[in-house]
């Protein structure tokens, strides 16, 4: 609960009225704990002392005044959340973009692990310009090398990393037609075409038994034509000696009887 002595700029345990600059009236009384805290600051949520000094220096300088998120590029006040640094590049991230950037982080822009300057292995990669270097290449004249560290990026000046360290992977990319599903145009990769050529291969066998099937099948229509036209001649046979006198469609009119 005492965490914000940390971020105060003098970093008290108790106050007096007396002798601090305290913007709270508390004459005789010590204060200690969370009476001393006077504000929580927008950027890191850190307590702040109610001294004057406090409250008119840490808003200033605290370190996520000016903390974007590498990914969204957009800071405390506009997504509203917490900041999360990248445990591999050291940039800011918000809360929405740290699982996603870190799990992409370590990947190279390259499709090798050679030096950018030369084609050499590179042992040390920047992970902020996803890129290595070699030991000669990692020198530069603008950005010092500091005593106990590694060396740092001679581009963007970020401590470097050595590559056998990290779980690093390359770009790879990939030409031609794919391996994938048939498209509405009827296309697909080379894998289905080498497919289709070995199923002709060793399709002739399922091709003389559609063949068969085939035949099988009109013998069977043929059959049920017979037997239609058999029960058609039964039927007919019935009616050929039923009399039903004289009919116009026997060719009898009312008229003819008339005449006679």
């Amino acid at each position: 609960m005492l965490q914000w002595n940390v971020t105060s700029v003098r970093g008290k345990t108790k106050c007096m009225m007396k002798s601090s600059d305290c913007v709270i009236k508390h004459a005789g009384v010590y204060s200690t704990g969370l009476a001393m805290v006077g504000a929580i600051c927008d950027f890191c949520e850190a307590w702040v002392c109610h001294g004057r000094k406090c409250l008119s220096t840490h808003a200033c300088a605290c370190p996520l005044t000016d903390a974007e998120c590498v990914e969204c590029e957009r800071g405390v006040w506009d997504h509203g959340g917490r900041i999360f640094s990248c445990s591999f590049c050291h940039n800011f991230l918000c809360e929405d973009d740290q699982f996603e950037h870190q799990a992409s982080c370590q990947v190279l822009e390259a499709e090798t692990f050679k030096c950018v300057s030369c084609n050499r292995l590179g042992q040390h990669s920047c992970l902020r310009c996803k890129a290595c270097f070699c030991d000669d290449h990692t020198r530069s004249k603008v950005f010092k090398q500091e005593k106990g560290k590694q060396p740092p990026c001679p581009k963007c000046g970020h401590e470097t990393q050595e590559t056998k360290d990290l779980s690093m992977s390359t770009r790879s990319l990939k030409f031609g037609r794919q391996t994938g599903g048939e498209e509405g145009d009827g296309a697909s990769g080379y894998d289905a075409y080498w497919k289709n050529l070995s199923s002709e291969k060793y399709g002739d066998n399922s091709y003389h038994d559609e063949e068969e099937d085939e035949y099988e099948a009109e013998d069977d229509e043929e059959e049920e034509d017979e037997g239609g036209k058999d029960s058609d001649a039964e039927s007919s046979d019935l009616f050929t000696n039923l009399n039903l006198g004289r009919t116009y469609a026997s060719g009898y009119a009312h008229y003819e009887e008339q005449e006679s």
